[in-house]
């Protein structure tokens, strides 16, 4: 299945507005660590809680908290391909499109624009805790800890990869492929935080001589 971005004009300096209401946009913009502090704590009470108030072992709430993780890294790799690279068919999925991912791609160093917004972010947490707890139980405790670990991984690789110059060790290959996303082919490196699922789903970066 094919994804779609529209071709931009790419500004690597500038933002741009997207509500005319300097409230609205004030809240549409994030500094990245303000909600990675926000879920890691999140997480950190919620496993500490399990430990404490829970009838789950502490060895098979790590467990959970490893699937936790290995989950979400699944689920990034699924919501960037098919939601954030929808098929914008109609001007509706266009606008959602753009608002959620493509000014992202056209100005992609704005780093006010690399999170959700936490108001958005704390709320679908709170909906996946409420329909976990009424569907695993205490296991929650253990899982949703590691999901959101996961998501503040993904924030902080995100965050770093557009705002930093790449090391010169193994982490290099992040910056490479989220590059190659960015700059070179949007159909391709869908995995930001990890490229395992580029691996399995067949999406790794096409080889060539120069990468960037």
């Amino acid at each position: 299945m094919s994804t779609s971005i529209k071709t931009f004009q790419l500004h690597n300096k500038g933002t741009k507005t997207l509500s005319r209401y300097p409230f609205i946009e004030r809240l549409l913009r994030t500094n990245s660590f303000v909600p990675i502090t926000i879920f890691l704590v999140l997480a950190a009470f919620l496993m500490v809680w399990g430990f404490m108030y829970t009838q789950v072992t502490w060895w098979v709430q790590s467990a959970l908290f490893l699937f936790g993780l290995l989950l979400f890294s699944l689920a990034e790799y699924l919501l960037h391909r098919y939601l954030f690279h929808m098929i914008t068919n109609t001007k509706l999925k266009e606008k959602i499109q753009y608002g959620v991912h493509g000014v992202h791609h056209e100005y992609p160093k704005d780093i006010g624009r690399l999170a959700m917004p936490p108001i958005v972010s704390v709320l679908i947490v709170s909906l996946l805790f409420l329909f976990f707890k009424n569907t695993i139980g205490e296991y929650t405790f253990g899982f949703l800890p590691g999901f959101i670990t996961g998501y503040s991984l993904y924030l902080t690789v995100h965050h770093i990869v557009h705002a930093y110059q790449p090391p010169k060790n193994i982490f290099k290959a992040l910056w490479i492929n989220h590059g190659i996303h960015h700059y070179k082919d949007h159909e391709r490196a869908f995995g930001v935080s990890s490229p395992l699922w580029d691996y399995v789903f067949r999406t790794t970066p096409r080889k060539s001589k120069s990468h960037l």
